[in-house]
């Protein structure tokens, strides 16, 4: 029988000592969590949940790396992530179009998207990997003026502000350079195992923050309808985003060798 284990990351505020005075303070995010966990325990998977200040970078990579020796062949990875999402230049030996790496927020410091690949790449050929992340990317100055100047920004954005997130890199530029210079080649193109990714918008938009959840974990719960949702990974990132404001749209990509049978299967099966 094929194992599931899952990991559901949820932050409400972060650590303004690694972040250069600000808090991030954020309301649904640990709700998330909570739900994602329970929506996981249901499906048949182990879970784990790391809150606010349990979400610390070396505690989230190290329950990667421990679920990755676990799983094997058939088996099954659910990562869920909420909270804010920031940028840092892209210094490393990756292309990077826009010239910045994408990150999760954790609580003491900022998870960078090539270390999360190199993570997910340790995972055996063969074990399937599923990601929600409710978060977003702060977009160019120019795009978030865009936003602005339309009245489209989100009332409580899940994006760090531009301005922090550049005082944050300044600050600790020593800290994610040689991050970054570990990286060797691409490690979405690495990976062995099959990922499914689907993000709660596109890089140059905002997600939007709730008071019980994020609107783009409302929404896929809400197409989920406790599991009686009928189709395959594909069909249900298409319905959530046909309830989605155009100002978010969720994303949809994958990495490692492409696992057709996986893509058709009813989401969440272990």
């Amino acid at each position: 029988m094929p194992k599931g284990i899952s990991l559901h990351i949820g932050l409400n505020g972060l650590n303004p000592k690694e972040y250069s005075g600000w808090p991030g303070t954020l309301a649904a995010c640990e709700f998330d969590a909570q739900d994602m966990r329970s929506l996981a325990k249901k499906q048949g998977f182990t879970p784990t949940m790391r809150l606010t200040k349990a979400a610390t970078r070396d505690r989230v990579l190290a329950d990667l790396k421990d679920a990755a020796a676990k799983l094997k062949k058939g088996d099954i990875f659910f990562l869920t992530y909420s909270g804010h999402g920031g940028q840092v230049p892209n210094t490393g030996n990756d292309f990077e179009p826009d010239g910045n790496d994408e990150t999760w927020c954790l609580y003491d410091g900022e998870l960078i998207d090539d270390e999360l690949f190199a993570a997910l790449a340790a995972f055996a050929a063969g074990v399937r990997i599923f990601v929600l992340s409710d978060s977003c990317h702060s977009g160019t100055v120019v795009r978030a003026l865009g936003l602005t100047a339309l009245g489209a920004r989100p009332v409580r954005s899940r994006a760090m502000p531009r301005d922090v997130a550049i005082r944050v890199y300044i600050d600790h530029s020593d800290f994610y350079d040689k991050l970054q210079s570990k990286t060797r080649g691409n490690p979405r193109t690495q990976a062995k195992a099959t990922g499914l990714l689907i993000s709660g918008c596109q890089d140059n938009q905002e997600s939007s923050d709730g008071d019980r959840n994020g609107l783009f974990t409302a929404t896929l719960l809400s197409v989920w309808r406790g599991g009686k949702f009928q189709g395959d990974y594909r069909g249900f990132h298409k319905t959530i985003g046909k309830f989605m404001p155009p100002i978010q749209t969720p994303n949809y990509f994958t990495i490692g060798p492409a696992n057709h049978t996986f893509e058709a299967q009813k989401p969440f099966t272990v």
